[in-house]
């Protein structure tokens, strides 16, 4: 407290007994005076008294890489829901291509004076991106949460959906089913979760030279997986219901059928997905509890609990519907 008061003084050229009268609400201040030491302590990253916050101290930035991708307008649904009975609303920001990024949501969420920010898919989660605005975050000491695995260096808190056990999940599901040649479409190389889920289908003895790479889109999807089929693979697993579904298209181009030529594995469990043609299997990310933790995480900040910089790590779970069946070789053998 008293190395702040002697930095904001020295900031504002007043003295220590100025400052102190502001931040307690005392009287005897000119108004400029009081606004220069509430800019100073903005500018020293130093967070306003509870009093002097004003109602955009209830905001929380809520940051989103898109809305296309029904995964992310349902965890906005989950924080929002959170945060409004903690008494905050949420400010979303979504990353347009082209547009505003990340980072400019960032200075704009700082200059809206927001008591934190939740980021769910950001570049948090890509090694190669750049991360100078979450260094800003941490140097202003604003409390933040990430959503779902980021890049070792960043020290905020995560929740994320157990990767590994989402993978081992698909992986076992499949050879259950007597699935032999497997492969995974996942998102950009230096994309964590990714990663993770790599990491994992290769420890438990799939072959890596089935595994392609994408961007998190239908058309991406498509792609990726049209390769697999090519060298006949019999299932797939893929790291988003997007990604899925461009799989299930890419095996109905090449002249197969789901499920009966090629299972797919899908992940989230977004909105819709028992809808598709066939019901989609996929691995849920269970986003009501992680969003309430990552709610809760970053209100312990904002009142001054120390919180770890851990990741806590959620359980997915396998729903099994009509994309994934015997294998082929296995269902003909069956029928004989």
């Amino acid at each position: 407290m008293t190395r702040r008061l002697a930095e904001v003084a020295k900031k504002v050229g007043v003295s220590e007994a100025t400052v102190s009268r502001v931040l307690n609400g005392k009287p005897g201040v000119s108004d400029a005076t009081r606004e220069a030491v509430l800019t100073a302590l903005d500018v020293l990253g130093y967070e306003r008294p509870t009093q002097l916050r004003g109602d955009r101290a209830r905001l929380v930035g809520l940051v989103l890489p898109e809305l296309q991708n029904p995964i992310f307008p349902a965890f906005a649904e989950v924080v929002g829901g959170a945060l409004a009975q903690q008494g905050f609303t949420s400010v979303l920001c979504t990353r347009t291509v082209g547009g505003v990024s990340e980072a400019d949501y960032v200075d704009l969420l700082l200059q809206q004076q927001v008591s934190g920010v939740v980021f769910a898919g950001g570049l948090y989660a890509q090694a190669d991106a750049a991360h100078g605005h979450y260094e800003l975050l941490h140097e202003r000491k604003l409390p933040t949460v990430l959503v779902n695995a980021a890049v070792a260096r960043l020290d905020f808190p995560q929740v994320s959906c157990d990767d590994v056990v989402a993978a081992e999940m698909a992986v076992a599901h499949l050879r259950a089913l007597g699935h032999e040649r497997i492969g995974m479409v996942l998102g950009p190389k230096d994309h964590m979760p990714s990663r993770r889920k790599l990491e994992t289908f290769v420890s438990e003895g799939c072959d890596p030279e089935l595994v392609e790479h994408t961007m998190f889109s239908l058309e991406g999807g498509h792609a990726a997986a049209a390769r697999l089929v090519r060298r006949g693979v019999t299932g797939v697993v893929c790291a988003s219901d997007l990604l899925a579904l461009g799989t299930i298209r890419a095996a109905r181009r090449a002249g197969l059928a789901v499920p009966a030529d090629v299972s797919v594995i899908g992940f989230d469990d977004s909105a819709l997905m028992n809808c598709t043609e066939p019901p989609l299997t996929t691995v849920r990310q269970p986003i009501d509890a992680m969003g309430r933790a990552a709610v809760d995480l970053l209100v312990a900040q904002i009142d001054k609990a120390v919180v770890p910089a851990d990741e806590l790590l959620f359980e997915p779970e396998l729903v099994v519907r009509a994309s994934t069946a015997r294998a082929p070789e296995e269902a003909r053998a069956a029928r004989r």
